[in-house]
């Protein structure tokens, strides 16, 4: 994410020429600005002039100090433009470390390509590029440019840190706007801002100093906790020939809806098409399985990027005729179809793997993603139209537990999407393990995966079977382990879940001592390590999902083995979830089972030492050892 900063409009050209002369010594820089850094921000200055709902344009300079190589990635200058924005006035330095101008970029230095990616179709972005190098560190890079837009859906946001391990000098962000262009403002907490007006226009500064880096911390739900912050939205909008308003979610989805206006006809074969498909199914929920899965068979998803097209669908009927789409054409071409059938639908905006809707913010932004709901009188199914694999209403837990936008004939509604819960999200393991009495073990797990556990697994269901043998072979605990049956499968299509198979051999199970041998019970599913605890952590913790996993290892031993020692059983229990270990024997059989129930949500940073001893104690339970000894 960029940066920004900002002055007045009036002194910012006086600082830019200051700017511009500085030397950018590092041994000028604060000792604790270098600490935990790869790059720093040393001076970033971003004004926007906010003009009319379609007009505006931005003055952008910024200076970084690269420490290391593992700060390149920072060095380069990289900006999208589109038929409705251009960038000019491009100047672009680089600095040696004693702040001595090593070159002046010239125009030509730098690339404009299209951002045209492996899965886009049609898309206007392009992008200007120039990636500085330099083999000797530290350097600074420097590079400015003025953007105008005609034709606004969102304005600039601005954090204080441009990313982990990047401190800043000094940022600042400056948003003028006239007195007639009405806008909201969200902040972080006890960010000040200054505001004057003056000639009917009003403008507001946020300004950072001195901010050190910081490490990105396990389990972080983010850097927007640590960071100062703020988001702008308009109130009314005007984008390609379309004018909208942004003050309310419910406003937001009446302009959706009015994009998409007629855009669900479908052609007459397509009809009668869904007609014959449907003709003996008895239940809603019978023809909208045949239709998704029809859609699923029969298109693939393609990224359209083109003007009001980034937003609005492609029509329904022009999806019929080439089979292609991205994620609105086939949730428009998936509402169509169950329109044709007499099934009522709502397309959903939703924000995917990223921060869900803020219910009291409404703007463009926030959202990446289109799927469809379809509500039925006791339940509601979502459906994601752009996979080609999920069942029916599962639509993977980066759309799961969501405040999303619901468009309606009446404007848009914030709903929640479905929580997949431990329960849901589970794992279940059988193994049964044959020791013979030169020590070779035959090993042979049954698993299966729930949800998101089935999500994690989908890849090795659909990768040739030489992949799936060589990522197995990666992941198995032992150098000797000789692989000899892998498959994955989803017996039901209609249910997200994947059942496995795998059978190895290995001598390495177990380990001797004068005359006893040592057994590490669990075998198939246990932590390898300890996260550390961290002093005076700032941002709050969440693992992925709420799962849940189940194992069971049956031993049979060889004869002539007997059974000296066999660990007792264990039962753990706090906030972040539960935890049971039980050890049990006959004769010559040993039976291990585990459980693990873990919780997803949010917890203060203060716990996450209490989440360590927690993960500790699982850890140490997972290593616990049998002893056996040979008669």
């Amino acid at each position: 994410m960029k940066l920004y900063i900002s002055f007045s409009f009036l002194s910012f050209f006086f600082c830019l020429n200051a700017f511009s002369q500085n030397i950018y010594d590092v041994g000028k820089i604060p000792e604790s600005l270098k600490q935990d850094a790869v790059a720093i921000v040393r001076n970033e200055e971003q004004v926007y002039d906010y003009k009319t709902i379609g007009t505006g344009s931005i003055k952008y300079k910024i200076a970084i100090t690269i420490l290391s190589k593992a700060g390149d990635d920072v060095a380069e200058f990289a900006e999208v433009y589109d038929r409705f924005s251009s960038i000019y006035n491009i100047k672009a330095s680089i600095y040696d470390a004693s702040g001595k101008k090593i070159k002046d970029y010239k125009s030509t230095d730098f690339k404009d390509q299209s951002l045209i990616s492996d899965y886009t179709m049609f898309q206007d972005d392009r992008i200007k590029l120039l990636k500085f190098t330099n083999n000797n560190y530290p350097y600074t890079i420097e590079y400015s440019y003025v953007q105008d837009y005609n034709g606004i859906l969102s304005l600039p946001s601005w954090r204080s840190l441009k990313g982990y391990n990047i401190s800043t000098e000094k940022s600042t962000y400056s948003f003028q706007r006239n007195n007639n262009l009405n806008i909201r403002l969200l902040t972080s907490k006890e960010l000040n801002t200054d505001s004057t007006t003056a000639n009917n226009k009003t403008t507001y500064t946020w300004t950072a100093s001195n901010v050190p880096a910081f490490v990105k911390e396990p389990l972080s739900v983010g850097l927007d906790q640590i960071s100062a912050w703020v988001r702008i939205a308009p109130n009314q909008f005007e984008f390609d020939s379309s004018k909208g308003d942004l003050s309310s979610w419910k406003n937001l989805g009446s302009w959706i809806s009015k994009l998409n206006e007629n855009g669900d006809v479908l052609p007459p074969v397509t009809k009668t098409m869904v007609q014959n498909l449907i003709k003996d199914a008895k239940t809603d929920k019978e023809k909208m399985q045949i239709l998704y899965s029809h859609l699923q068979q029969n298109t693939r998803y393609v990224s359209v990027q083109l003007g009001i097209g980034g937003f609005k669908p492609i029509l329904a009927e022009k999806v019929a005729q080439v089979n292609y789409g991205d994620c609105k054409a086939l949730s428009n071409y998936m509402k169509a179809l169950l329109k044709e059938a007499g099934i009522k639908s709502n397309l959903i905006v939703i924000g995917s793997g990223i921060p869900e809707l803020n219910r009291s913010f409404s703007s463009m932004g926030q959202a990446n993603h289109m799927i469809l709901a379809v509500p039925f009188a006791k339940d509601t199914t979502f459906l994601e139209c752009t996979s080609q694999n999920y069942p029916m209403g599962y639509i993977g837990y980066d759309n799961s537990n969501r405040n999303v936008l619901m468009v309606t004939e009446n404007g848009g509604q914030l709903v929640r999407t479905p929580k997949y819960r431990s329960a849901d999200n589970y794992q279940v393991r059988k193994a049964n393990i044959q020791l013979l009495d030169d020590g070779l073990a035959t090993i042979i797990i049954k698993s299966n995966y729930g949800s998101a556990q089935y999500e994690d697994n989908l890849s090795n269901l659909l990768a040739e079977p030489a992949e799936v043998r060589k990522r197995a072979l990666q992941h198995l605990d032992f150098a000797d382990a000789e692989l000899q049956q892998i498959r994955f499968e989803q017996a039901d299509k209609t249910l997200p879940i994947i059942n496995a198979e795998i059978t190895y051999k290995t001598k390495q199970l177990l380990s001797k001592g004068a005359d006893k041998f040592f057994l590490t019970v669990n075998n198939i599913n246990r932590k390898e390590s300890v996260p550390e605890k961290i002093t005076n952590r700032k941002t709050d913790f969440a693992i992925s999902f709420d799962y849940s996993d189940e194992d069971e290892i049956v031993y049979t031993l060889p004869k002539g083995f007997s059974i000296e020692f066999l660990p007792k059983d264990v039962k753990l229990s706090s906030e972040f979830g539960e935890y049971s270990a039980s050890f049990s024997m006959t004769e010559n059989t040993i039976t291990y089972k585990r459980t693990q129930v873990m919780s997803s949500k949010v917890f203060p940073a203060a716990k996450y030492n209490e989440y360590v001893d927690f993960y500790k104690k699982i850890y140490q339970t997972d290593k616990l050892k049998a002893v056996l000894t040979k008669i």
